[in-house]
């Protein structure tokens, strides 16, 4: 089971400075993701994706029942109205479902990815102020080992938090 940490780091080289301690306790760069501000210089630090910085999974996770209903929805009305000829009824409520699900998964991908992750609303003050929010998911054994570490060797990084559900493909 993955846990994904959160740190708030105030400068550039603090975070360089862990993201090397978390690569010697063998740590893969994967798993650690960085967020500024802008306009902060974060060179070779492992940048967060459209995945951790936008709403993409809450928004596709609510599209999809919502696109999927509206074309159940929208089928047996077409079927209820007697526009599809005797026989095809299920068949046309199986594909307006789809064309549903289709088009609430590509318009809530349209609106997230413009959206920032709603996980990280707590931290929008701390960035704006040019801080640098440091993810690293590890395993929930190396929890523990990972945050003393970090808190031991680097006073001023604070340990903002752990989040126990992190989404199946982030």
């Amino acid at each position: 089971m993955i846990r994904r940490m959160y740190f708030m780091i105030p400068d550039v080289s603090l975070a360089r400075a862990i993201h090397n301690e978390l690569l010697l306790s063998r740590v893969a760069e994967s798993k650690m993701h960085v967020i500024a501000r802008e306009d902060v210089d974060l060179n070779d630090l492992p940048e967060a994706n459209i995945l951790q910085k936008s709403d993409l999974i809450h928004s596709i996770q609510r599209g999809i029942p919502v696109g999927g209903l509206t074309g159940v929805v929208l089928g047996a009305i077409v079927v209820s109205l007697g526009m599809v000829s005797p026989g095809y009824e299920g068949v046309t409520i199986m594909l307006t479902f789809f064309a549903g699900l289709f088009l609430g998964i590509f318009s809530s991908f349209l609106i997230a990815v413009n959206v920032p992750n709603t996980r990280h609303r707590r931290f929008e003050k701390e960035l704006s102020s040019g801080k640098i929010l440091f993810i690293v998911d590890v395993p929930v054994e190396k929890v523990a080992e990972i945050s003393e570490m970090v808190t031991r060797h680097h006073p001023e990084a604070d340990m903002k938090g752990l989040e126990p559900n992190i989404p199946a493909f982030p």
